[in-house]
């Protein structure tokens, strides 16, 4: 499908700066959110449905977006989750056999606005410079005024708790039922690649909405706990944070990503603090320091934890470092059976590096179970 002409469209950011470009599809609309980026090369229908991005306006550097079209398996979650998208090319026509549609398609049923012809890189090295900020993409060129002022409503990212949002408000299960292990997995948007993984490991999870009390999570008997990536400041999570109290107390394994990587520092006292520009994409470079590996991996964070202060923390040891920044890339406790990644070992998208953290969680529970063998 062509589109001759193409309706105007532009980008407005927090501080006044505007970039222009075309509605996708010459759909019409308004759109607001933190703009970010994601530097990855592929895997653009992975990211649109990652939770962890809910809220935001997704610029994408790969130059050419679409043209692979969206496969019906490669969701990470039920629609849709970013705010709006801005691309450079948006490709309408695909390639590739075992695609169910366009992505136009796929972005329709999903009423996602995106526009497109933008000058990505100058938009992105804006962003790199003056950092991630609230924005709007909108088909109203000629309203300027009035979208600063319905931009100066949005609510800023930093102490904004958008895990309710995403979260299930039924629990359900995943994998097969006399699955050797019992996972319990706190939602906070999590991603389906996430249970894929631990089902693969023969677990049986159950996954609780976000406002779970521990108690109920307890009665579920399970072998270990896992709290998941998911969008928006971590502080403002008061309650997840007093379940992940609990559940260390109680020393069972537990594992975290992303957001449940902050939300287990945050249950230590550590704090966390929104950064300049988040890590988005599939290339960021970690060591780990017990085995002394690099990992190249895939990451989407806007938050992360004080490195000071976790370094002082006389229960916490540092495991892993990005290298771009050395910010905490990932941590376990000392004295208890928890331990925790800000990035994402599932990946989709993204490389298979860090996928041995899903093993060690469950090597995690072996040695739990054995140590704990009633006489």
């Amino acid at each position: 499908m062509k589109y001759q002409t193409k309706k105007k469209a532009l980008i407005l950011l927090a501080d006044g700066t505007i970039f222009y470009g075309k509605s996708v599809g010459n759909a019409e609309g308004t759109a607001f959110g933190e703009v970010c980026f994601n530097t990855g090369m592929t895997g653009y229908q992975e990211i649109f449905t990652d939770p962890s991005y809910f809220g935001q306006l997704m610029v994408m550097t790969n130059a050419h977006i679409g043209n692979y079209g969206a496969n019906n398996e490669e969701v990470e979650s039920n629609s849709v989750k970013i705010a709006g998208l801005i691309c450079k090319n948006f490709s309408y026509d695909y390639s590739r056999p075992d695609a169910d549609e366009s992505l136009l398609e796929f972005l329709n049923t999903n009423k996602l606005l995106a526009i497109s012809d933008v000058d990505t890189r100058a938009l992105v090295s804006y962003i790199r410079d003056h950092g991630a900020m609230n924005a709007v993409i909108s088909t109203r060129v000629d309203e300027i005024d009035a979208l600063k002022a319905e931009l100066s409503n949005i609510p800023s990212m930093e102490g904004l708790e958008l895990a309710s949002k995403v979260s299930v408000t039924k629990p359900y299960f995943f994998g097969e039922k006399d699955a050797k292990y019992r996972i319990a997995a706190l939602d906070i948007g999590i991603k389906k690649n996430i249970l894929r993984n631990l089902a693969a490991r023969d677990a049986y999870i159950k996954v609780f909405p976000y406002d779970t009390p521990f108690s109920e999570l307890q009665s579920w008997n399970p072998d270990g706990y896992f709290i998941s990536n998911g969008p928006g400041d971590p502080e403002p999570l008061k309650e997840v944070i007093e379940t992940a109290k609990e559940i260390i107390a109680q020393d069972k394994p537990l594992f975290g990503i992303c957001l449940g990587h902050q939300i287990i520092a945050l249950a230590n006292g550590v704090s966390t603090y929104k950064m300049f520009n988040g890590h988005r994409g599939i290339n960021h470079p970690v060591i780990n320091f017990e085995t002394g590996k690099g990992e190249i991996t895939s990451q989407n964070h806007g938050f992360a934890i004080n490195r000071e202060e976790t370094e002082a923390h006389p229960e916490l040891i540092i495991t892993h470092e990005h290298l771009n920044d050395h910010t905490v890339a990932g941590i376990r406790m000392k004295n208890k059976n928890v331990f925790s990644v800000q990035y994402h070992p599932e990946a989709s998208p993204g490389p298979h590096d860090a996928s041995y953290l899903f093993d060690q969680f469950f090597q995690l529970i072996e040695e739990y179970s054995r140590s704990n063998v009633p006489v």
